[in-house]
């Protein structure tokens, strides 16, 4: 069952039911029994045909509304929407925050290529920033062999204006760290252009030990990450449903610091 509070956030974001003449075709399944049923998916990596009968909504159903709600961008309105409200409460902490990647095996479809690091094989890339409790800030997905420098700059603009407790919107963090993939000069002076300190580990000439006491909480929320199964390998050809469910997981992620 879908928590209350994070159903009442999700009422808030996805699209109002089509409208259907008074007789015509089956009863449509309730949303919440739908987004329970993703969710399901989303943590326990079964099929969409392995849905258990309790969940209502066949396997079948909860891929079609899945789809709708990914083409309506529901699941990184809701990731914000969560983001707002851990903002208000002033659990984010934008002193250090930390960017990195994983690399997952993936069968066919776009954004996937050679993973330099298991031998050669097909496999995609899940992008991160986190604030400095680890909470995910901005995702995203590329091919295995995409440099991890390519996507710096897609994320620090992929984080969204968030809420603070006290004053405006804010999305840009104090500090990012990072490790060595990052350390070219073009992304610390785009960086520091945008009033952002920066901390990342030199090729060659630095160990990334010191750097690990402040990044190990973004490879932390990779580890948090892996306890949506649906995340461990991409079975997905369309990367926009593969991005949905990394979104899933970190709002599921972000939920639990609401809740705790």
């Amino acid at each position: 069952m879908t928590p209350d509070d994070l159903w009442e956030l999700f009422e808030r974001v996805v699209p109002p039911a089509p409208e259907r003449p008074q007789g015509v075709g089956r009863r449509r399944h309730g949303d919440r029994e739908v987004l329970a049923a993703i969710i399901f998916v989303a943590t326990s990596g079964c099929t969409w045909n392995q849905l258990p009968p309790g969940f209502g909504p066949s396997g079948v159903t909860a891929f079609r509304r899945f789809t709708e709600w990914t083409e309506a961008r529901v699941w990184a309105k809701l990731h914000r929407l969560v983001l707002d409200e851990l903002g208000a409460q002033g659990e984010l902490d934008w002193s250090r925050c930390a960017i990195d990647s994983v690399s997952v095996r993936a069968l066919k479809g776009r954004l996937t290529g050679p993973n330099p690091t298991d031998r050669g094989k097909n496999g995609s890339k899940i992008h991160l920033i986190v604030d400095r409790n680890g909470l995910p800030l901005s995702l995203g997905v590329s091919a295995a062999n995409l440099h991890d420098s390519q996507a710096l700059i897609p994320l620090v603009r992929g984080i969204p204006p968030i809420r603070s407790r006290r004053g405006p919107r804010r999305r840009r963090p104090d500090k990012l760290h990072g490790d060595r993939g990052y350390d070219y000069p073009h992304l610390r002076r785009w960086l520091s252009l945008r009033q952002i300190g920066h901390r990342i580990a030199r090729r060659g000439t630095e160990s990334s030990q010191r750097l690990g006491r402040h990044r190990w909480v973004v490879e932390r929320t990779v580890s948090w990450l892996s306890g949506c199964r649906r995340l461990h390998r991409r079975y997905e050809r369309n990367p926009e449903h593969f991005l949905a469910f990394t979104a899933i997981a970190a709002t599921l992620i972000c939920h639990r610091r609401i809740t705790s």
